[in-house]
């Protein structure tokens, strides 16, 4: 019996040892993972990171808004770190600075063909190294739809457009606030008015028409009441000495962006727009050989419409009050109406003052297209290559296709099924290297990545961040993600991005632009309330400054407004130290699939502050 008790002792003694063994050689792969990770290489601040982060806890990081207690200058981090430098405040008379649309420089350049009012951005040794201040007594927007009808008169404090549109219902002064009624040159019973009559001719009620363009959007009233219709419009307008047009826009919490057609090509892709719109918006239509209009055929949809409501529109019966010729106004109509047929658009109405053409779906259904003399077509064999590149008067060829039924570049559901199928472009394999089956892989990643973000800023789906911007935004799974009425997001596509998706991000129903971050962007001071950056510094890494790019960012976040942004965690340590000298208050946590993944997330929050007495005024 002895003999026995001996031989089951010793099985369970054998037992204790094999599960310690194997218990060692698990913590040892693991300790050996967490080395290779980055994390075992005596990273201070990687260590700190990993032991005090709680994806679900921020105490030292507020969401809330807190506008008209000023924050005091100290910064607050959870983080053991010390700013490499901090940033001292411009000048009060760069409240409303923008670097490649600066007067003083654009005044320098020709007239012709508003050359002068595009993009000249100042050389490296010009550029300012301190944060933009906001006007004083600046307050958080009202919440959309407020926002639409009211701005803060101490955020744009500007009166021009009271006086010079008066009469045209754009704006009114009242009390320490300005109002937007919604009316416009060309829709003084207001814009709800105007939209109802495109409407009963362009199929915008069934999700057809999605995404729009407005050249020379004046404060974006057009755009502002397409938002309820479901439509997303891109709105563009010069910046102006003393008008604010654009500035007023993003304040009311519409999508716009400083631009002009000049001489250069717009900052957008190939066939993108569902709709283009001009009223009244002073574009020579007939100038140049029809460039402009090519460029307008360039950006817009196989099938899509192209509105000109204003001048020469109706000549015959508003020449007068036009105070133009006959004469005049109706070489200009004339000049439009064979532009319009050599790019084999077909006017569909023309009621009052409005026209509208609807562009062929493809060139099998063009007959004079088919006559080569008669039109010149673009050399370019890529029609999204566009920045800084010169705008010529051609027609950029579109796809072709089997027979004359058939969209060209693949056709688009109405929206929102658009949303999450897959986009022509890749389902055609015009982006190299993407299939379908990655292109879902990506909508669902970034779901789970929304998801973790709104754990940790709970403010993320509410509408509180009505304008919000992806800095590096690949398919637009981002935005389509937190799609909502309440917001919109403003999708850039870095020029020096591997893939050409911003394409893509159209075809989803989403809106978005080309750009390269060592440059300012086409947009005035803090008119945006989140801005989200995955992989970006990353992607400029040995490009240019990441100081400089985070200024900019600083530049364009209204006070009290919130960042994102992942990357890998010796970038984000860096960009940390940064943000912590420029006064936003900052959080890194650990990636979704826990600390072993190099890639991390910063959050941050831009304190409230504002300039000091010398704020400009009207």
């Amino acid at each position: 019996m002895a003999l026995k008790a001996s031989s089951g002792e010793n099985r369970t003694r054998s037992t204790v040892f094999l599960c310690i063994v194997i218990g060692m050689c698990c913590f040892f792969y693991i300790l050996g993972a967490w080395q290779k990770s980055g994390f075992g290489k005596g990273d201070s601040i990687a260590l700190e990171v990993t032991k005090r982060t709680d994806c679900t806890v921020l105490p030292n990081l507020s969401f809330d808004t807190h506008h008209s207690k000023p924050a005091s200058d100290s910064s607050s981090s959870d983080l053991v770190v010390s700013p490499a430098k901090k940033f001292k405040p411009c000048a009060d008379r760069y409240t409303d600075y923008t670097p490649c649309q600066d007067q003083n420089r654009a005044m320098k350049f020709p007239r012709d063909n508003m050359n002068y009012r595009e993009r000249h951005c100042p050389a490296q040794k010009e550029k300012l190294h301190c944060l933009i201040p906001p006007p004083k007594g600046y307050v958080a927007p009202f919440p959309w739809p407020k926002s639409r009808d009211y701005v803060p008169f101490a955020n744009c404090p500007y009166k021009s457009l009271t006086v010079e549109k008066a009469i045209q219902n754009w704006v009114q002064y009242e009390g320490n606030v300005f109002r937007f009624p919604g009316g416009g040159t060309q829709f003084p019973q207001g814009a709800d008015k105007y939209i109802d009559q495109l409407a009963s001719v362009i199929p915008i009620a069934n999700g057809t028409v999605r995404t729009a363009l407005d050249t020379g959007c004046g404060v974006a009233s057009w755009g502002a009441y397409l938002l309820k219709r479901n439509v997303l419009a891109m709105s563009f307008a010069p910046r102006d000495s003393h008008e604010a047009q654009v500035q007023f826009a993003l304040e009311r919490g519409v999508p716009a962006v400083i631009g002009v057609l000049g001489t250069i090509k717009l900052p957008y892709p190939s066939r993108a727009f569902d709709m283009a719109h001009c009223s009244r918006c002073l574009i020579p239509w007939g100038a140049n050989d029809g460039m402009y209009m090519m460029e307008v055929d360039r950006v817009l949809r196989p099938g899509g419409y192209w509105v000109l409501s204003g001048p020469p529109i109706n000549w015959k019966v508003n020449y007068k009050g036009w105070q133009r010729t006959k004469k005049d106004l109706e070489a200009e109509q004339n000049r439009i109406e064979e532009i319009a047929d050599l790019l084999c658009w077909e006017k569909v109405s023309e009621k009052g003052e409005m026209a509208i053409w609807r562009k062929r779906v493809n060139t099998e259904s063009c007959p004079s297209r088919q006559e080569e003399s008669t039109v010149q077509m673009c050399e370019s064999t890529n029609p999204d290559d566009v920045w800084y590149k010169k705008m010529k008067a051609c027609v950029t060829p579109l796809p072709d296709v089997k027979d004359e039924s058939e969209v060209a570049g693949g056709a688009i559901k109405p929206f929102p099924a658009r949303l999450n199928a897959v986009p022509p472009r890749i389902a055609n394999g015009l982006i190299p290297g993407v299939s379908s089956q990655a292109f879902q892989k990506d909508n669902k990643m970034w779901k789970k990545h929304v998801k973790a973000y709104s754990s940790v800023n709970k403010y993320l789906l509410t509408g509180r961040y009505r304008n919000i911007m992806d800095m590096n935004a690949g398919f637009g799974g981002f935005a389509a993600a937190i799609e909502s009425p309440k917001s919109w997001v403003m999708n850039v596509v870095p020029t020096i991005a591997k893939m050409p998706t911003l394409g893509a991000v159209y075809e989803r129903g989403l809106i978005g632009i080309y750009h390269d971050w060592c440059e300012a962007f086409s947009t005035y001071p803090r008119t945006y309330d989140l801005i989200h950056a995955s992989g970006l510094f990353t992607l400029y890494k040995n490009k240019c400054s990441m100081e400089d790019i985070l200024l900019e960012m600083d530049r364009i976040l209204r006070p009290e407004g919130a960042v994102i942004i992942r990357d890998d965690v010796d970038i984000l340590t860096k960009v940390n130290s940064l943000a912590l000298g420029m006064r936003w208050n900052t959080k890194m946590v650990d990636h979704e699939d826990g600390p072993l993944v190099r890639e991390k997330i910063l959050y941050a929050v831009k304190q409230y502050w504002v300039g000091g007495n010398q704020t400009a005024v009207a």
